[in-house]
């Protein structure tokens, strides 16, 4: 049990230090104007708009499947941990 509360602890640790890195890129990038700055503002809302929509349906799915609510809230996450990490991958390089 105590693994997976420190798995868990990890996890949520470094999503954390990888959205502030993601947000700091893009406020650097939305700072520096220009062309790039419009398109990574849309490209920004678009990416949340379909996490939120993917999220929305993997935990309805889960939830109408019988699955529990922890079940459903790691499927939920998925979305968002797979584009903040995308995102902090493309942004840092």
């Amino acid at each position: 049990m105590f693994s997976s509360m420190m798995k868990a602890w990890f996890e949520a640790a470094q999503f954390a230090a990888d959205s502030q890195s993601v947000i700091a890129m893009r406020m650097t990038k939305f700072a520096s104007g220009g062309p790039g700055a419009a398109t990574e503002a849309q490209r920004m809302v678009s990416e949340k708009v379909a996490a939120f929509t993917e999220a929305q349906g993997l935990m309805m799915s889960a939830l109408i499947t019988g699955k529990s609510l922890e079940t459903a809230a790691v499927k939920a996450y998925a979305p968002y941990r797979r584009a903040v990490r995308a995102n902090r991958r493309r942004l840092g390089s």
